[in-house]
């Protein structure tokens, strides 16, 4: 037989397909035709298993292989410390094959192993074997072990492409399952019918399309939410979404950190990394807290938002990316601009379509619904037996309270009453009047324990701002009003007075 004819189309059938199982039944064909051959088996030491696993083998129609011979772990130990060679097996004289003869049938077969190696890498064996005893010999063994290292590679890439395949079913159910918390949390919007319905009623119209969207609002309103609702409404919603918070990232790394760099770009950049946007490419991008970005990532933004294109720091090839924009922030953009603070094209470019989230003392029918799913919420995950109820005189004092936090103060406050509960209904006794307005005005009048005889600039503010409604008896609009004398918008102080939760009669007079 020539061995270098049946080297190449060994090496050729068995490389011949990702399909371990195709490949290897193709080169059982062409090597029956050769040598005495029943079966082939392509197996591996799993030490997860303690056991042989057959990644591939050709068998009789007649005979059943396991496709896992565990060991026991006595067995397993000496296993280890055996040197694979190529081998004719003899059960009369191989100790190693002896030892093995329980779990292998042995006993009226010939069978040859050839360990595969790579890079020195016990990786697994090919095991090859025929019916009766004695039909194999050295000669056979020396056709054979060239052989060795195409199987060896085919293993390899099989091994690897299990990984592969597992890590994207693992992707798959990941991604699926992201989309049915997003989904869930789409429609468990508290106040969804109630104080947000005019929210809601955007989100619907806007979700389906892909234009820019701007959420504005103050910290603690439940911005992010929404964006969420946005995203898994839209057509966009089985692709990523990718979460930024612009204020959380040091200003020296937010150019990295949303477009990426090349590798070298600067000291510490030893590979290539693909920023943000490049991440969110077929999906949505919700960048938090807009109004914090330096002047020189507006510059990049912008770029993003009239091409859809980004390039990575310290490379000047331009990379096309499909996203949605959805921007958010508590702060006045529109006056920010007015104060160079915001660049003013981009402010136009993101207030394509702005959706107001309302404060929460302004939805006040939203806050006992919200408690009860807070209650719901951080009961299950503290672990309590049981659901604890609303006292009746807590329910006015939830309503009442000036929600400066807004949600999220009012989430952490149902923590800490549950985490202070000890039985019976919340009474929320920390927002009693008594208690909250003696605290308040100890605080106004001495300034915080750290720094007596100073107060926080929003209650200054408020106190000013208060001063000047009563003496324009709430007028805002037009000649005397509160705005003319304040020396700013109309719009200004409305979303001034609104964030400081101050009630004011809206005058109907013809804006300015």
């Amino acid at each position: 037989m020539d061995r270098d004819e049946f080297f190449r189309e060994v090496t050729i059938r068995i490389c011949g397909s990702l399909d371990i199982k195709a490949a290897l039944r193709n080169t059982f064909d062409y090597m029956k035709l050769k040598l005495p051959l029943d079966s082939l088996s392509l197996s591996i030491r799993d030490a997860k298993l303690t056991a042989i696993r057959r990644i591939a083998y050709i068998a009789p129609e007649n005979e059943d292989l396991d496709e896992v011979v565990n060991i026991p772990k006595t067995v397993w130990k000496r296993m280890q410390a055996w040197k694979p060679v190529p081998t004719v097996i003899r059960s009369d004289t191989d100790e190693y094959f002896n030892m093995l003869a329980p779990y292998i049938s042995l006993e009226g077969n010939s069978m040859i192993t050839l360990p595969l190696l790579l890079d020195d890498d016990w990786l697994g064996s090919l095991i090859l074997c025929t019916r009766g005893e004695g039909r194999y010999n050295a000669s056979y063994l020396k056709l054979l072990t060239p052989v060795a290292n195409p199987f060896a590679i085919a293993l390899a890439n099989a091994l690897s492409y299990e990984k592969l395949v597992k890590y994207r079913d693992r992707l798959i159910d990941d991604n699926q399952f992201l989309n049915k918390e997003l989904s869930a949390q789409a429609g468990e919007i508290v106040g969804g019918t109630l104080g947000l319905r005019h929210v809601m009623e955007l989100v619907q119209q806007v979700a389906p399309l892909d234009n820019t969207v701007l959420l504005l609002g103050e910290t603690g309103t439940g911005k992010e939410v929404i964006a969420n609702a946005i995203h898994a409404s839209s057509k966009r919603k089985n692709g990523p979404f990718i979460k930024v918070n612009c204020g959380a990232i040091p200003e020296s790394l937010i150019d990295s950190e949303l477009f990426g760099h090349e590798k070298g770009a600067f000291t510490g950049a030893a590979t290539e990394y693909r920023g943000r946007f490049e991440r969110a490419d077929g999906g949505s991008i919700f960048l938090d807290e807009i109004g914090e970005l330096p002047a020189r990532a507006q510059v990049r933004l912008l770029r993003v938002l009239q091409n859809r294109v980004i390039e990575r720091v310290g490379g000047n090839k331009p990379i096309p990316v499909d996203i949605r924009i959805i921007a958010a922030t508590h702060r006045n953009l529109e006056q920010m601009v007015s104060q160079n603070d915001f660049r003013e094209d981009l402010w136009f470019r993101l207030n394509l379509f702005p959706i107001v989230l309302p404060p929460l003392r302004q939805r006040k029918e939203d806050i006992i619904p919200l408690t009860r799913f807070f209650i719901r919420q951080k009961s299950k995950r503290l672990g309590l037996p049981q659901l604890p109820d609303i006292a009746p005189g807590a329910v006015e004092r939830l309503k009442n309270y000036c929600w400066q936090g807004n949600v999220r103060e009012l989430e952490n406050l149902v923590e800490r009453e549950l985490i202070l509960h000890r039985g019976g209904s919340l009474k929320f006794d920390s927002l009693a009047p008594g208690k909250r307005q003696a605290a308040v005005a100890k605080e106004k009048l001495e300034g915080p324990a750290s720094q007596p005889g100073l107060v926080k600039l929003d209650e200054l503010i408020a106190a000013h701002l208060e001063n000047v409604l009563r003496a324009t008896n709430g007028k805002i609009y037009g000649p005397g009003g509160a705005a003319e004398i304040l020396g700013i918008k109309s719009s200004t102080l409305r979303w001034r007075l609104d964030k400081l939760g101050i009630k004011y009669r809206r005058e109907k007079v013809t804006p300015e």
